[in-house]
């Protein structure tokens, strides 16, 4: 790419976790149990990825205990999402409808114990401990929300976009900007704060204006960002679902114009975070106990997905794979079906080029 990645305007601190070395023993032990990273190769790339100094800057104040579940989370997602955005298992919307639905099942409280000799995929055993560790002390009001924003990531980013590709259909920008909080995951992850931070927002705090406004440019931000940083390799595999893709796509700007253009809409979610932030802060001081770490925490999230942005080599276009397993064990660990019984899977589907640059 001969353009260059704009500067993205965040004016928090640059922050790291201190049990960031613990939380990376752990996940080598977590995804070995639950068989998530089981191949030599695999693990290489894994630890190349270092989601250890990940969750530490999105949660640099969390406990020992609190950052290891968040990166367990953290790595669930990532591996999902890989397959459903760079994998043919994300071009292929029959082949995931099981899975999912197993998914959907552990959540609600409805999946079957595992049969004597049954093959369950890693990808739905290790959600059932994670969903076991995560919820039997939170608010009902609390696991009611994180389980509607837990499914909607699963079907949207299973439905809408898959459909997406498989018919080559380019969403618009405001379509692409509503539905890629749920694609991103982040409301999920939002929602962990409360759990990180000990702390429990009534109702009335999340369905304030302003509150929902420092929520949302919050998670734009991260979801931007992550769209600048990952635009070169999302090119390369010929991915649709980007800001600024579709930027470029539907304004007929160039590869620089569409990255500075989104940059420059980053700025303004920042501005419209602090303003929301200071208005709640002046309106509920009563609450300040539980608005400062909510809202710091969103803050690191904007901070801490940005810095690690710039320092990870998973964006890297020239290895499209680097960490993730080879394509058919990753569908075995998500899809449970080992390579010798996949059926064909169909070719990538090529985004459609912008009219310009």
């Amino acid at each position: 790419m001969d353009s260059e990645l704009p500067d993205i305007y965040c004016p928090f601190p640059q922050r790291t976790n201190p049990h960031v070395a613990h939380t990376r023993a752990h996940l080598d032990v977590w995804t070995r149990q639950t068989g998530l990273v089981h191949r030599e190769s695999a693990r290489k790339r894994f630890e190349q990825a270092d989601f250890g100094s990940f969750v530490g800057m999105v949660h640099p104040t969390a406990d020992e205990a609190h950052l290891d579940l968040v990166a367990d989370w953290f790595v669930w997602l990532f591996l999902v999402d890989d397959q459903l955005d760079d994998g043919h298992l994300g071009r292929s919307p029959e082949r995931v409808r099981d899975v999912v639905d197993r998914m959907r099942a552990v959540v609600d409280g409805s999946a079957p114990e595992p049969q004597p000799g049954e093959e369950v995929p890693a990808a739905v055993t290790a959600l059932a401990d994670l969903w076991k560790r995560t919820t039997p002390n939170a608010a009902p009001h609390w696991r009611t929300r994180f389980a509607w924003h837990l499914v909607s990531y699963l079907t949207t980013a299973t439905t809408w976009e898959t459909r997406n590709r498989a018919e080559g259909v380019v969403p618009s920008e405001e379509t692409y900007i509503a539905k890629r909080r749920h694609t991103g995951a982040i409301h999920v992850c939002m929602d962990l704060i409360e759990i990180v931070a000990g702390i429990e927002a009534p109702e009335s705090i999340h369905n304030d204006p302003r509150f929902i406004t420092a929520l949302e440019a919050a998670c734009n931000h991260v979801c931007w960002a992550n769209d600048v940083y990952s635009f070169e390799k999302e090119q390369v595999l010929g991915e649709i679902h980007n800001l600024v893709h579709l930027v470029r796509h539907h304004r007929g700007l160039g590869e620089q114009q569409a990255l500075d253009h989104v940059a420059e809409r980053l700025a303004t979610e920042t501005e419209r975070f602090l303003t929301a932030e200071d208005e709640l802060l002046e309106l509920y001081p009563e609450l300040s106990g539980l608005l400062v770490p909510y809202l710091d925490g969103m803050r690191s999230w904007m901070r801490g997905n940005l810095d690690w942005s710039r320092r990870t080599p998973r964006y890297n276009p020239a290895d499209v794979a680097q960490y993730e397993e080879p394509e058919e064990y990753l569908e075995e660990a998500v899809l449970g079906v080992p390579p010798a019984r996949k059926e064909a899977a169909p070719a990538p589907c090529a985004a459609k080029a912008p009219p310009t640059g």
